[in-house]
């Protein structure tokens, strides 16, 4: 049995999705949970040379024995919900997705609210998607549960339970979750935050599950950080400095460009200590090492990124167990037999 959570160390785009679709393929857990905010973080997944974008459904859903979860914690819209279950039918998601019956209902009215406000769209750079103005709608009392539209009937659970009793009968839980540390509305760089904490104990909070029965929680950074929309970035290069190295990017749900900016060990410390992080994810370690593109072992790395490697584990004091060589979920170097 095992209950593990994955979280962004950074401000999002850390590469999450990929590290999730890697895991759960290999793991296969029985329960893939979706934690965080809700469809403002989009998630990107590669798998047998196929692309997808996603919203809501966990990113786990490559793994097809897997029965897939949305936390009460989350905000579901459902237009993109549904969307999402056909886009993924060869998958069979819909027989097999459900979100919790408590989970805040995105109204049109919150993304029409999110997008005229000048302060969130211009000042703080939200993605429009009416995730603020539905958590304040939650804050208030007056938001509508997925138990209450018609929209969500027959893909509503009880979600704590369903994962509680699996962890009970001796299954595996994963849980993921969106956005990354730099964006909690508590420990992130306020106001240039998102509308709820992204740590890893509100992502167990938010699939209902207390913290003695979490195993491990894995932080995930990229090897170069990023981030959308406003807000303090101390390590920050320029748009050409980005297009010189080739790591220029662009956002999975807005398609804005993204602000780049060498590894923060600093950020990476103070998120690792937060967050009780286990195991480190290292990305996009191609990007910036390109020699090292699509390498499935450790001892094949050039020394420049086991250089690199070593700095992280030293300096936070967590293994980096997970190192993303490329796009594909096969582009991994996997070193958690060696080192856990």
């Amino acid at each position: 049995m095992t209950c593990n959570i994955l979280v962004g160390g950074g401000w999002g785009d850390e590469g999450k999705g990929k590290c999730i679709t890697y895991l759960c393929s290999n793991d296969k857990p029985d329960i893939i949970a979706r934690a965080g905010v809700g469809p403002n973080a989009g998630h990107s997944v590669e798998f047998n040379g196929e692309k997808y974008g996603l919203r809501m459904i966990p990113s786990g859903f490559v793994h097809t024995d897997a029965r897939l979860l949305i936390g009460a914690g989350v905000l579901v819209d459902p237009e993109v919900f549904h969307y999402e279950l056909n886009y993924l039918n060869k998958y069979n998601v819909k027989e097999r997705t459900f979100a919790d019956y408590r989970c805040s209902i995105i109204e049109e009215k919150h993304k029409q609210q999110d997008r005229a406000s000048e302060y969130l769209s211009k000042n703080i750079g939200t993605t429009g998607s009416g995730c603020g103005p539905a958590n304040s709608d939650r804050v208030m009392r007056v938001a509508k549960l997925a138990s209450q539209i018609e929209e969500m009937e027959g893909y509503t659970a009880d979600v704590p339970t369903e994962v509680n009793e699996a962890i009970d009968a001796g299954e595996d839980v994963f849980i993921e979750g969106s956005q990354g540390f730099g964006l909690s509305l508590y420990y992130g760089t306020y106001p240039y935050v998102t509308s709820k904490d992204t740590t890893a104990s509100t992502a167990a909070a938010d699939v209902g599950v207390g913290p003695t029965k979490i195993d491990e929680v894995i932080v995930v950074f990229k090897s170069y950080i990023t981030r959308v929309g406003a807000g303090p970035f101390k390590t920050e290069i320029t748009q050409d400095k980005a297009e010189e190295m080739h790591i220029e990017e662009y956002g999975t749900v807005t398609g804005r460009r993204r602000r780049v900016g060498v590894f923060d060990m600093e950020l990476a410390k103070e998120s690792c200590m937060i967050n009780g992080a286990t195991q480190i994810a290292l990305t996009c370690v191609d990007r910036l090492f390109p020699q090292c593109e699509r390498v499935k072992e450790y001892s094949q790395l050039s020394p420049e990124v086991k250089n690199f490697v070593e700095e992280i584990q030293t300096e936070t004091g967590v293994p980096v167990t997970i190192i993303s060589t490329g796009p594909d979920m096969t582009d991994t170097v996997d070193l958690r037999d060696e080192l856990l």
